[in-house]
């Protein structure tokens, strides 16, 4: 059984954008752990203010269910519209 001469070739062909794929993805691993401590250093990651971002999301979740659950437009309400 003959091999096809342009076997070889396809094959080369073939596994050029696959390790180029694989060399930027390792490329791109390595720095992982570097972002995460950045990540972790930057201001606003400490616990009180995670806590207030967490509850000032929770006052926009409720008006956004009050605005959701009434039939009244609650834009043309006037400021400080909260109960």
């Amino acid at each position: 059984m003959a091999v096809d001469p342009r076997w070889p070739l396809a094959l080369v062909r073939g596994a050029v954008p696959v390790g180029l794929g694989l060399l930027l993805w390792v490329a791109m691993a390595g720095g992982e752990e570097e972002r995460q401590k950045t990540l972790k250093a930057q201001p606003g990651a400490d616990a009180a203010s995670l806590a207030q971002r967490r509850r000032h999301n929770e006052l926009i979740m409720a008006a956004l269910r009050e605005a959701a659950d009434t039939d009244d437009n609650v834009a043309q309400r006037r400021v400080p519209w909260r109960k």
